[in-house]
């Protein structure tokens, strides 16, 4: 079972659905989904096993039950709070999550995708292919021995900040973020609320999800919003975006100076792209 969250304006013309990155949660992204709270009826989830989801069977935890979960939460926003237009902001392994369902559903739940630097991977010939299948396994090992459990998210928080990306958040992010990964536990410290081994398998993942379509294989407009890749060492994610763009011909805009968290780090800019692309594609 998924936990969504609506807030915003319910009365709204327009719906957001909104979910995070591997290893993340929605309610840390804050700095982010608030600004469009005054203008669209905002749906917030977290992914399986993240957040204030709870824990999947291990066998489960893979994009193929990812993309029917998007799928259950846009269906059950529907059913409970009626119909309306709706668009999906997506960061990372949700947006790849919505973009599979976006392409393989009989009718697609979004009038328009706004995804925030999807890890595609392209075919192993391509120029982008090794740094990409580096960048996935580096946060594969990462991910497999990562700290697990914390006196209080204080802790996570300071690790957090101490990250070169996490030194670019604002005031209160790392915090914010650690109480929304971490789970109290009943020996009174906290643990990640996605189990390290689970959040490793979703970079491995990626690496064979054949998903590096064409415009014509979306039936809705998309909007891929990447990370900087014009900085002196940019996210492989940066660079990958930005081909996808150029040989997909997907409207794109890069966020300057930010990396694979780019809406934790810029919030306000990712979401003035965010409106840009939703006033483009009529939904504002």
């Amino acid at each position: 079972m998924l936990r969504l969250r609506r807030y915003g304006n319910p009365q709204a013309a327009v719906r957001l659905f909104v979910s995070h990155g591997n290893g993340f949660a929605i309610a840390g992204y804050a700095h982010f989904w608030h600004r469009f709270l005054a203008e669209f009826d905002l749906v917030l989830f977290d992914m399986r096993s993240h957040g204030q989801n709870p824990p999947a069977d291990p066998a489960h935890h893979d994009y193929a039950h990812m993309v029917e979960d998007v799928a259950a939460v846009a269906a059950a926003a529907r059913g409970e709070f009626g119909r309306k237009p709706a668009a999906g902001l997506f960061h990372s392994m949700s947006a790849q999550a919505a973009l599979r369902l976006t392409m393989e559903a009989a009718s697609a739940p979004f009038e328009a995708l706004v995804l925030f630097d999807p890890p595609n991977v392209p075919a192993p010939d391509h120029p982008v292919y090794r740094a990409m299948l580096d960048y996935e396994e580096k946060l594969a090992r990462w991910a497999e021995t990562r700290r697990e459990r914390f006196a209080a998210p204080e802790e996570l928080a300071a690790e957090y900040a101490r990250t070169r990306s996490g030194r670019r958040w604002p005031p209160g992010a790392a915090l914010a973020m650690a109480q929304a990964v971490l789970r109290p536990e009943p020996e009174g410290d906290w643990a990640l609320a996605c189990p390290r081994a689970l959040e490793a398998s979703m970079y491995l993942q990626g690496l064979g999800l054949d998903l590096w379509p064409r415009r014509g294989d979306v039936p809705v407009p998309v909007t891929l919003i990447g990370a900087d890749p014009d900085t002196a060492y940019p996210a492989p994610t940066a660079l990958s975006n930005r081909a996808l763009a150029a040989e997909a011909g997907f409207d794109y805009r890069a966020i300057a100076d930010t990396s694979h968290l780019l809406q934790l780090e810029a919030p306000g800019r990712c979401a003035d792209a965010a409106l840009d692309a939703l006033a483009r594609h009529g939904l504002r």
